[in-house]
């Protein structure tokens, strides 16, 4: 067989595994489902994040801050902690409300950026869930504890972004 033939031969059958390959790519992408968003869409955000600060987060940390604490006086040493199961249930949902909050500083064009702002977000919602787990185990060191990492991350943010 002379080269310009062989050439040709491979030629043919390049092409046609090409064709091939093409046609099973397209039948593999019309198999293959795209995905479905379930539901209505999400609702516009309403809130502006200095509402969200003032309406939702300090309240919440407020209530975290204040839950346990250890007075010094000349009367003694009050220690002060939640006791019933439904002081327990407050300080739990004002963790819950922190980190909720946080999921709603990144969504809807309120983060300011998607780097620092975000990492700042997540930092708050994290100490807001070892908060809210504190509060599940019933445990006022780790609120406490919670409470200094819930302060820190808003201290972090708001050297960085608060506005006058």
């Amino acid at each position: 067989m002379r080269v310009v033939n062989w050439l040709f031969v491979v030629s043919v059958a390049l092409f046609i595994f090409g064709i091939g390959f093409i046609i099973a790519g397209a039948r593999e992408a019309k198999t293959t489902p795209s995905p479905q968003v379930s539901g209505p869409p999400p609702p516009p955000p309403v809130a502006t994040v200095r509402q969200i600060m003032r309406g939702i987060v300090g309240p919440a940390a407020n209530v975290v801050f204040e839950s346990v604490s250890t007075t010094v006086s000349k009367a003694g040493i009050e220690e002060k902690q939640p006791r019933t199961d439904e002081e327990w249930a407050a300080v739990g949902s004002s963790a819950a409300a922190l980190i909720e909050s946080a999921n709603m500083l990144t969504i809807g064009g309120r983060a300011i950026d998607a780097g620092e702002w975000v990492a700042m977000s997540k930092a708050m919602a994290d100490a807001g869930l070892t908060a809210l787990k504190a509060t599940e185990k019933k445990d006022p060191a780790g609120v406490l504890a919670a409470g200094e990492a819930i302060n820190t991350s808003c201290d972090n943010c708001h050297r960085k972004y608060q506005r006058g």
